[in-house]
């Protein structure tokens, strides 16, 4: 990893975010939140609904199609103690979400615990009634390590997926900066309108200004879209709390990725590519990596794993064009009969990074010191600071629920 990267300094992607600007509701509608244009040095205002206006006709339009899941739980103990359960990622009997979210009668999942104090052992139990059915949840501590619990659920009636009980007792689970309880019309508005497989603790913000009245207006551009999935972990709020990157852990988020839409991103090389969201863009980048490491050395399993640094480490001793990356991943699968791409993701993105893909990125506005800032730098570069003061000083809200920004790659 080159030093350039290693040292960089996360002071440097610092800005004073007064509290009144980060977004605390979602505007009453999608589209309607403003929208920043950053291109050639020039920035404008808008309102997303004119999304398409700046996207060129017959371009490609990619997005993150994970669900936010009620992935908060508030147990009761007899006591009177709250004690709540923040499911984190599933350990068995599959690590796999997708599959997690299916399994009936029981399951143990990494969480957080709050309040965990209050509970050193025994079960802790909560009840409701659907439908005429009476619906219960069990959960037992199993183990600590490193701040996270073990935690192993149970529920009846037996056939229910674990899904459906967690949207039944659960709670969606806002970002710690968002200072207030999740309500009913959150449940709604915390899902974009790509939403479609469960998966995520947080959502994919850049999609949420998304309305099916944007979408025809893409389409009436002839603008295509496509989807990708990369379920959004806890991981995604961690502050970088080292004063350089180079000693930050980057967490890791599963991903899928159709083999159908790395065709059509081959179909034409010289097509213009929007990335909606940070998710989007580091699972796409992802696979082009991949795709480094493919050719390299062919796979026993063809299994996405993306380290944090890969890279910076020199994976290949020329430089390997995108449609040569993704082709021998389309390769691999289909040798393999396979019709997505499935495996996990740490990349980091920061300044000194080399895109292969976006051409423009669809965005929010991220917080200080934070790794999706670095993302946004280094795509754009020093402007970002620019954009940013532009969108203090003109009252435009930040964070999930906050604005939008359109960066054209500089």
């Amino acid at each position: 990893m080159p030093d350039s990267i290693r040292t960089i300094r996360i002071e440097k992607y610092d800005y004073p975010l007064p509290a009144g600007q980060i977004a605390q509701f979602p505007l009453e509608v999608r589209d309607k939140s403003k929208l920043l244009v950053l291109k050639a040095n020039e920035t404008r205002r808008d309102v997303f609904a004119n999304i398409a206006t700046y996207l060129p006709a017959g371009s490609l339009l990619i997005s993150n199609e994970t669900r936010v899941v009620h992935a908060r739980l508030l147990f009761r103990k007899v006591s009177g103690s709250q004690i709540e359960i923040f499911c984190l990622e599933p350990v068995e009997p599959t690590n796999d979400i997708q599959l997690a979210f299916q399994q009936q009668r029981g399951c143990t999942w990494k969480c957080l615990v709050g309040n965990a104090r209050r509970w050193k052992s025994g079960l802790l139990v909560m009840e409701g009634e659907t439908g005429g059915v009476a619906v219960s949840l069990s959960a037992e501590m199993i183990s600590k390590a490193d701040g996270t619990f073990l935690i192993r659920f149970g529920w009846t009636p037996a056939d229910l997926n674990f899904a459906q009980v967690l949207e039944f007792f659960g709670k969606i689970p806002l970002p710690p900066y968002i200072s207030r309880e999740a309500s009913e019309a959150d449940n709604r508005r915390y899902q974009t309108v790509f939403a479609r497989n469960d998966g995520s603790v947080a959502a994919p913000t850049a999609g949420l200004h998304f309305t099916p009245e944007v979408l025809v207006t893409l389409a009436n551009k002839n603008i295509e879209t496509g989807s990708v999935t990369l379920h959004v972990g806890a991981g995604t709020f961690k502050p970088v709390s080292s004063d350089t990157i180079g000693e930050h852990h980057m967490h890791s988020e599963q991903v899928i990725v159709p083999v159908s839409l790395l065709k059509e991103i081959l179909k034409d090389k010289n097509r213009h590519i929007t990335l909606v969201g940070t998710t989007t863009v580091r699972t796409l980048e992802s696979v082009y990596w991949q795709g480094v490491k493919w050719l390299q050395q062919k796979p026993v399993l063809p299994v996405m794993h993306i380290e944090q640094w890969d890279p910076y480490c020199g994976l290949s001793e020329k430089e390997v064009s995108a449609e040569e990356a993704l082709q021998c991943v389309v390769d691999t699968l289909e040798s393999a009969g396979l019709a997505e791409l499935h495996g996990s993701t740490s990349l980091m993105i920061a300044p000194g990074y080399t895109y292969r893909l976006p051409d423009a990125i669809i965005t929010n506005f991220h917080q200080p010191k934070s790794t999706l800032l670095l993302l946004v730098a280094a795509f754009v570069g020093e402007q970002w600071k620019d954009a940013y003061q532009y969108a203090l000083d003109n009252d435009f809200r930040f964070l999930s629920y906050g604005d939008s920004c359109l960066f054209f790659k500089h």
